[in-house]
């Protein structure tokens, strides 16, 4: 669909829009060309950059790309519009598309909230890879663009490489990313964990509902993650070598790995949930076989009260009537000492 510039990224583009002159230039937009040896930050993409025979290696970022950014994609690289529009919106599944001479991929990173209450944000990048060019478009909060821009223009190397191995650094580095992210989301459910057994409250429940989502949340961007890489390590498109296909295969050994944790992350959050309904139930079981006793013990006693608290003619019993108040409350002991011996005996209590 056409792009309507005009509005940010991440917000969906209306279909059918007209374009209009593009603005001026986004201040966030890095255009990074690899010729003659060396790799040089430069001003404006040459068409001429882009054919297959250029020699010219270009790797183009945008972060929180502009109408203007939206013009390049579309007028100087001529991606699809529709792989445009999804570059310009916010996509919650990772996924590849092949072009006619390029490829689409979307893929995520994540950032886990350093907050007991934490919480999993996805942050997708968005990659047109082709020949001799790379294109990234993200919301400019990605920590593995950022480190491999600073690389590329302290080693002259990274670039001459070419696009696709400079996607696999950043895939790699995004895949790294993930660990102190999985760890710190580890480390909330052994805490958890803990409370379920040794002081439950009652956001405990809440918790561990948020873990589960979370969770979910997690194994919702990985599995379709590593069904992406994993097309880029089988080699289905032609022009990634046999290297780069080697090389893509330990991203995905990574991410069948990470994969795997969250499918026994969700198990372990079941667990804990189940435990913890178990441990509740159990306390309230123990509560109200302390109040049956209860109940049942009063039950003679407050028969045996209230008979004697008749305005009535009863029998005496041996002592005289000062002794008669004894003679029930002794009465009420013995009955209470003989329930309570029962109870025990047939381990009630």
């Amino acid at each position: 669909m056409a792009q309507e510039p005009g509005r940010p990224r991440r917000a969906r583009k209306a279909r059918g829009a007209v374009q209009r002159p593009a603005p001026q230039p986004s201040p966030r937009r890095s255009i990074l060309a690899h010729r003659a040896g060396r790799t040089e930050s430069v001003d404006a993409v040459d068409p001429a950059w882009l054919q297959a025979d250029s020699g010219v290696v270009v790797w183009v970022d945008l972060a929180a790309p502009t109408p203007a950014d939206m013009h390049l994609l579309s007028n100087t690289f001529r991606f699809h519009e529709l792989a445009i529009e999804d570059a310009a919106s916010e996509s919650e599944s990772p996924k590849i598309e092949a072009y006619d001479g390029y490829l689409y991929l979307i893929l995520h990173g994540i950032d886990l909230h350093a907050t007991r209450q934490g919480g999993i944000t996805t942050h997708d990048t968005d990659f047109f890879l082709g020949r001799t060019f790379l294109v990234t478009v993200h919301d400019g909060s990605s920590r593995s663009i950022a480190g491999m821009r600073d690389l590329c223009g302290r080693n002259d190397r990274v670039l001459a490489e070419g696009p696709a191995a400079l996607m696999h650094r950043l895939v790699d580095s995004m895949v790294d990313h993930y660990r102190p992210e999985i760890d710190k989301l580890e480390d909330r459910i052994d805490e958890t964990e803990d409370a379920v057994f040794e002081s439950a409250s009652r956001d405990t429940v809440r918790e561990i509902l948020d873990l589960k989502r979370e969770v979910a949340s997690l194994r919702r961007v990985m599995i379709p993650q590593r069904d992406v890489v994993s097309r880029l390590a089988r080699r289905e498109f032609g022009f990634l070598d046999v290297e780069i296909a080697y090389r893509f295969r330990d991203v995905l050994d990574h991410l069948v790995r990470i994969s795997d944790e969250t499918l026994i992350f969700q198990d372990r959050v079941t667990g804990i949930l189940e435990a913890h309904i178990s441990s509740v139930s159990n306390r309230l079981n123990e509560v109200m076989k302390v109040l049956t006793v209860i109940t049942t013990v009063f039950g003679p006693l407050t028969v045996l009260t209230g008979v004697y608290g008749m305005n009535i003619d009863l029998p005496f019993l041996p002592g005289g009537p000062k002794a008669q108040f004894w003679w029930v409350f002794g009465s009420m002991l013995a009955i209470s000492g003989t329930m309570l011996w029962w109870f025990r005996r047939r381990r009630w209590i």
